[in-house]
């Protein structure tokens, strides 16, 4: 952080929330007290179901969703600097810089906003990739509206949204922080508070590639659209469930247990698989039962995400 050459150097740092460049001695002693790093969250979503109604001309599919924000997700902390470089400090394996969605997210932040700031950013991974619950979309936005925040780029919540539609459909979602109805391709939304129920979200070890699946001449695209105000759990589906199960055994198998306790769903593209309950307990009993080879969680349904309450405070 220091620059031993100089007698003075500065650094960047996030004080309550904005990007401040403060002077430092050539011991790098600060002269205001360090700020704990701060941890952001990142949660999981669900799509409680997803109707497919065709393909526009420019290939995306036209889609119907109920997104289920949800308590539980991976976090992010970043340490801003004044270097204007965006790095990792924890990178993802097998993910290369230029394809992870946390530096483009912060990378199109910069370039849009023109600020001369960087950052560091560290992720705690707790959401399985490829797993249908949003874990890289949602990472996109946290960086999104995290350094929004601490480079003071002081970009609205619609030009947020509209940044990160270029990372991915579902990154809007994130950024707004609401479960929400959603059309088109994902960007039209509706927030659509539900009851606050507790969900198993159980991962049966087997990666689904979003993209094999959307191409696949198998999936189902002329699901006749639904009217909101008319959703029924019971009257949806996933349109994505069959053919994934089909081509992913371990899939089926997951959804099969868990539809002996519970009303249970693949979210998304998969591959993870949700079962409804009333209460934590509930949900928490049939976790204990889950057989060693599926990992899952128990998280609450929330009508505003944990991102957007920390934005709020």
């Amino acid at each position: 952080m220091k620059d031993s050459s100089t007698p003075d150097s500065s650094i960047t740092r996030s004080v309550k929330g904005k990007a401040t460049t403060e002077n430092v001695n050539a011991n790098g002693a600060s002269q205001a007290s360090e700020q704990k790093q701060q941890w952001w969250p990142s949660p999981a979503k669900l799509n409680i179901f997803l109707h497919i109604l065709g393909r526009f001309d420019n290939g995306y599919h036209q889609l119907q969703s109920l997104f289920q924000m949800l308590d539980y997700g991976d976090e992010l902390a970043f340490d801003v600097t004044n270097d204007g470089k965006i790095t990792m400090a924890t990178p993802l394996e097998g993910v290369p810089d230029e394809e992870n969605l946390i530096i483009r997210a912060a990378k199109l932040l910069a370039n849009k906003t023109k600020t001369p700031f960087g950052v560091s950013i560290s992720l705690n991974k707790r959401l399985p990739m490829g797993g249908g619950i949003g874990g890289g979309s949602s990472n996109a936005a946290t960086a999104l509206v995290a350094l929004n925040q601490l480079w003071s780029t002081g970009l609205n919540e619609d030009e947020l949204a509209q940044l990160g539609l270029a990372l991915g459909a579902d990154v809007p979602i994130f950024v707004r922080g609401k479960t929400a109805f959603a059309g088109g391709v994902g960007e039209d939304i509706m927030p659509a508070p539900q009851d606050e129920k507790w969900y198993l979200v159980a991962n049966p070890n087997v990666h689904v590639s979003t993209g094999a699946v959307f191409t696949h001449p198998d999936l189902p695209r002329n699901t006749p659209p639904i009217q909101w105000k008319d959703y029924k759990f019971e009257e949806t589906r996933n349109d994505c469930q069959q053919l994934v199960a089909n081509c992913h055994p371990e899939v089926a198998n997951l959804l099969q247990w868990l539809l002996h306790y519970a009303p249970s769903r693949m979210t998304g593209t998969g591959a993870c698989v949700f079962a409804t309950f009333s209460d934590k307990t509930s949900a928490e009993q049939v976790m204990a039962k889950l057989p060693n080879a599926w990992q899952g969680f128990v998280a609450k349904g929330v009508n505003s995400s944990p991102l957007l309450n920390k934005i709020e405070q």
